[in-house]
């Protein structure tokens, strides 16, 4: 087992919220009578189930590091307790809010009427203390969902919970036991200090930064100029190729169902069972890339919907996300549900086993990576043509490939370029100059142009690059998009755009940071398809752009570098069909999550879009989706991410 630092491996235990079919009951993990129990909170939660629900929101003692904190829960309970639907049935839900301050609920992914919709200040005016407000709301949809305050940080502190919808006509795929897995990230700081602190330095808690010893490994590996060149550039930018998450390990204790990874949450089988596993993201600010060692899973559903089954060892699931496995575990073998976070400061897990005794050892943690050039936002494949000297510049690039010699490491399995076949060339993007190169390293770099290259042996004998094609992910970037009248939007450049991305690229295939070229199989937002043909659905008529900004120097975000206070209302016409893209002009990714209406991610196969309620943006990236605005009212649109949400947030008003 890997050492864990005190905040990875904590005190504490909470309560579990595990649905298992055929027994409706959440049923709390034994508990360990060796260990001290430091929760005033209700051991023996249970799923709420049928039409009326009765949810408490008010004060709780929680302790996961051996320090009592008070945590804002539902019903006594953290995570909240899973609520159980059924299709097509009339709920009611009576919301009592026991805090000294507002409050809220909102359904996450609910399709409902704007006024049920729980945002205080667009679709009603909050909680108040000792009030109670009733939801009530016909159910329209079945699959994997949950809740969580809107409401100031109450969701950083404990306000969130999963809701579970049964359908009306059977899933297409059978399994024996369910379970749901809520992943959350928990600190003993105040969310106010936490946001302060980011605000004074916006990498406060990245302690994944580079040293002078990072510096000479770089030029070991890759030759000085290169390795210099590559700091200048960053330098020159303020920007670090390390900074993948704001918040991290430092202060977050990552939960399972609310336990802490030393409490190990358990999910237990029979042999030759399927599982169902709903893993459901309702942290405040962590993404997790969730494996479970020797067990492959096929994902059946995203944010809800049904999907075209997908064998994978390993997805990540962005803030507000959902997403449905199937596991098939071996007889009398126990596996560990592991989730790391994205900058790898810290994990939560939980045990599948066949008896409660029985677990097995915890993997290591990834090493982090650095983000990329394409991360942002970087053209990787134009290159200065003017700056070939006369013996290159008639060649195509093919042809130059085909001429280049190149010298194969068995070391590294790296490819590396002769000096002569690169003399002159230069990659303005890059802001590197190849002239004073020894060599280069020709592998990693074609991984960043998105390019895949053929090596074969010339009639001497020697190896050469034979061809140079686009790779996948390079075709993906190049969706074959339609030509929309684009809906003019207001933009500013100023304090809030410290950072542009200077081509942005469809990459939807790409698994992000973190998990590129990690040796096993990572879901990609390109296997994602519908599971019903989408093909005779209407085409979008207009599209609106949106950039996503920020100056992480001041911790501020915005769209089209205007901050939600200072921006007016986007305004749908009901009956409308809407492309929405998304530029990523950050280095951050972005959750970003459209009220009341679905959002139709264009994967480049419109038979088969699949349908989301919350969309990831890459850093750097572009991506779109289609809506059809088929709900009056007002909405919220916004990043998920608690400490980006004043700034990166919209209303929208369909009329």
């Amino acid at each position: 087992m890997n050492p864990l630092s005190r905040r990875t491996f904590v005190k504490g235990l909470l309560t579990t919220s595990a649905l298992t079919i055929g027994n409706i009951n959440l049923n709390a993990s034994k508990l360990d009578e060796n260990k001290k129990n430091f929760y005033e909170i209700d051991k023996n939660t249970k799923a709420l189930t049928g039409t009326q629900f009765n949810l408490s929101i008010g004060y709780s003692i929680a302790n996961f590091t051996g320090k009592d904190v008070i945590a804002t829960t539902v019903n006594n309970s953290l995570a909240g307790p899973t609520l159980i639907w059924n299709e097509g049935d009339e709920i009611t839900i009576h919301v009592t809010n026991n805090l000294k301050e507002d409050t809220s609920i909102h359904w996450h992914g609910i399709i409902l009427p704007f006024n049920m919709d729980g945002v205080p200040g667009i679709s009603f005016d909050g909680i108040k203390p000792g009030t109670t407000f009733t939801y009530t709301f016909k159910v329209e949809q079945s699959g994997t969902y949950w809740y969580h305050s809107h409401s100031d940080f109450q969701e950083q502190t404990g306000v969130y919970g999963a809701i579970v919808i049964n359908p009306k006509v059977t899933d297409p795929y059978t399994y024996d036991k369910d379970y749901v897995i809520t992943l959350s990230d928990w600190s003993d700081e105040k969310p106010t200090a936490i946001y302060r602190k980011l605000k004074l330095m916006s990498d406060y808690y990245n302690f994944n930064q580079r040293t002078t010893s990072d510096f000479f490994t770089e030029v070991k590996e890759r030759g000085f100029f290169d390795a210099f060149s590559n700091r200048k550039m960053w330098n020159e930018m303020k920007m670090t190729d390390r900074d993948l998450s704001d918040v991290t390990g430092y202060t977050y204790t990552y939960l399972m169902n609310g336990h802490s990874p030393n409490m190990n949450w358990k999910a237990l089988f029979k042999n030759g069972e399927k599982i169902r596993l709903r893993f459901v993201n309702a942290s405040a600010m962590t993404f997790f890339d969730i494996r479970i060692p020797n067990l492959k899973m096929t994902v059946v559903a995203s944010d809800g919907n049904n999907i075209r089954p997908v064998s994978i060892d390993e997805f990540r699931i962005g803030v507000a996300e959902t997403y449905d496995v199937i596991v098939e575990p071996k007889d009398n073998t126990a596996y560990t549900i592991f989730a790391q976070n994205i900058e790898r400061s810290g994990f939560s897990m939980g045990t599948l086993t066949y008896d409660y005794n029985v677990q097995t050892n915890i993997p290591l943690m990834d090493k982090p990576q650095q983000l990329t050039h394409a991360d942002m936002g970087m053209n990787m494949n134009d290159m200065d043509h003017s700056k070939m000297n006369m013996k290159t510049e008639t060649k195509s690039l093919k042809e130059w490939a085909k001429a280049t010699v190149v010298k194969l490491m068995p070391e590294d399995n790296a490819i590396k370029v002769t000096h002569d076949a690169i003399a002159n060339w230069k990659w303005p993007s890059m802001t590197m100059n190849f002239e004073v190169a020894e060599h280069l390293n020709f592998s990693q770099f074609y991984k960043n142009m998105t390019m895949d290259i053929e090596i074969t042996k010339n009639e001497n004998n020697k190896y050469i690059i034979s061809n140079i094609k686009e790779s996948q992910s390079s075709k993906m970037n190049k969706l074959d998009m339609s030509s929309l009248p684009v809906t003019e939007l207001p933009f500013e450049e100023g304090v809030q755009t410290t950072m542009k991305a200077q081509d942005p690229q469809y990459r939807l295939n790409d698994p992000g940071v973190g998990l590129r070229d990690n040796g096993r199989r990572v879901l990609t937002y390109a296997d994602l398809k519908n599971i019903y043909s989408t093909k005779h659905e209407a085409q979008p008529n207009r599209e609106i752009v949106l950039h996503l900004t920020g100056n992480m120097e001041r911790y501020m975000w915005s769209i089209n570098g205007i901050k939600y206070a200072d921006s007016l209302p986007l305004e749908f016409d009901y009956g409308e069909r809407i492309r929405v893209t998304f530029i990523n002009d950050t280095m951050m990714n972005h959750p970003m999550h459209m009220h009341g209406m679905w959002s139709d991610l264009e994967t480049g196969d419109d038979n088969y879009l699949v349908r989301k309620h919350t969309i990831i943006v890459q850093p750097g990236s572009k991506i779109s989706y289609r809506v059809t605005v088929d709900a009056k009212g007002a909405w919220a649109f916004h990043c998920h991410l608690i400490y980006h949400m004043a700034g990166m947030f919209r209303k929208i008003i369909v009329s």
